[in-house]
């Protein structure tokens, strides 16, 4: 099993679209059933050179996306990113969640001036939380009845890694 990631074009709206058509994506993101083409299509032509958004391939299958994107415009944030990850219900537990960490945590410590990266995942999300802790990401909190899924109000982590460095 060969696993590549490469940073995702704006013609590569239609993956992207499929991986967060997969049940396990939008219940345990912030994303919604039944996504639309249009819309992925409009947020990758609009995304910044400060927005990375990765895609996983699996054997050549799209198997995962995970970004990284500038939590405001305020200068004193400049430091800090939100990070947002997924990966398809069949790819799950076969180190494509690793290789994306790999790759966005590279860019950030290697190549970008960020020593903050959040992210908020869902209290009973244990693969990812562990995938995360293994990255060194802290819990900071939990924010209640955060969001929505299926029907029911459910609690996420906030957590965070933060990486000391001259900038």
């Amino acid at each position: 099993m060969a696993i590549t990631v490469r940073r995702a074009d704006p013609d590569d709206y239609e993956l992207v679209c499929e991986v967060f058509a997969d049940e396990s994506a939008y219940s345990g993101t912030l994303q919604t059933p039944f996504p639309s083409k249009e819309r992925w299509r409009k947020m990758l032509a609009e995304n910044s050179e400060a927005d990375y958004l990765l895609l996983a391939f699996v054997d050549g299958r799209v198997a995962g996306t995970a970004g990284l994107h500038p939590v405001g415009k305020s200068p004193r944030r400049a430091h800090a990113r939100m990070l947002g990850m997924t990966v398809a219900s069949q790819f799950q537990g076969q180190g494509v969640g690793n290789m994306l960490m790999e790759a966005l945590l590279g860019l950030a410590d290697k190549w970008l001036p960020v020593s903050r990266i959040e992210l908020t995942v869902f209290t009973d999300n244990e693969r990812a939380i562990a995938l995360y802790r293994k990255f060194g990401f802290e819990i900071e909190g939990t924010h209640k009845s955060y969001a929505l899924r299926d029907g029911k109000y459910v609690d996420t982590l906030a957590m965070a890694r933060i990486r000391q460095k001259g900038v």
